[in-house]
């Protein structure tokens, strides 16, 4: 199973286009079975290069054959009645058991932007046996809300594999959530931050330094920017029982359509 986690910025590239298509473009050609897209937009006018498009319905076009599920963590009052959304949007082309949408603490404060911030989950039935994968976007200017963050995604892994009740109708219907999981996302931590040692003391491993030992975290973040450090934000986790199934994980270094480089990860 292929994996793909990237913090598309609306869709805005550095050149400051905003463009669906290319990000749709840029996600078919790493052949992903699963593409998780953070920092999608729906009506916000506001935002630097956009018209309000909806940008969750213009990447589903381009991604045909894919099922798409949208978490919004952003929902906001528009113009006319509609709704102005942003957050995180799963693509899966292999089937998809249940599908959760988690908020994640907020708290917002004066001092500094602050937006709400989801999770989506959902059960992939990858070839070697389901899993959840969980795609994210934590906090950026307080790391008090980030580190709450970070515990939730910890709890939310441990409700996994919890016995699956007898068979019921309609909404009661069970269906079982893995154990297994991959969180995946923009963490808005470098590796050194404490942070990053309390999402592996929470159970999980980091897939690059599975695979890469030794070997330093690529920048994935200002790797175009002039002015800026370039650092690493974006990460993949796997519960300890995937880490023997980890078998690849790349960094799209060149890539420009975003502020923000794609991450693939492949596992057997």
């Amino acid at each position: 199973m292929r994996l793909l986690t990237w913090n598309v910025q609306w869709c805005r590239g550095m050149d400051g286009k905003v463009d669906p298509a290319r990000i749709a473009a840029s996600a078919r050609e790493t052949d992903a079975d699963v593409i998780c897209l953070q920092e999608v937009a729906i009506g916000f006018a506001d935002l630097a290069g956009s018209t309000g498009e909806n940008q969750v319905e213009l990447l589903k076009k381009q991604l045909p054959g894919y099922a798409a599920f949208f978490a919004g963590a952003v929902d906001l009052p528009g113009e006319g009645g509609a709704r102005k959304r942003f957050g995180n949007l799963l693509f899966s082309r292999l089937p998809v058991g249940r599908v959760l949408r988690h908020a994640l603490p907020w708290c917002p404060g004066a001092d500094a932007p602050s937006m709400p911030r989801a999770a989506i989950e959902a059960v992939i039935e990858a070839p070697a046996g389901a899993l959840r994968v969980i795609a994210t976007h934590l906090e950026h200017y307080s790391a008090t809300i980030r580190a709450a963050q970070v515990d939730r995604l910890g709890q939310i892994y441990r409700e996994g594999d919890h016995p699956v009740p007898a068979k019921r109708d309609g909404p009661f219907q069970p269906l079982p959530r893995p154990v297994s999981v991959l969180v995946c996302g923009d963490f808005n931590m470098p590796p050194e931050d404490a942070l990053h040692a309390r999402m592996l003391a929470s159970g999980f491993v980091d897939a690059w330094e599975t695979l890469q030992p030794g070997t330093p975290h690529p920048a994935t973040f200002h790797v175009f920017e002039e002015g800026k450090t370039a650092c690493c934000y974006d990460y993949v986790f796997a519960s300890e029982d995937l880490a023997p199934r980890l078998r690849s994980i790349r960094i799209d270094g060149a890539n420009r359509a975003s502020d923000h480089q794609p991450v693939m990860v492949e596992l057997g």
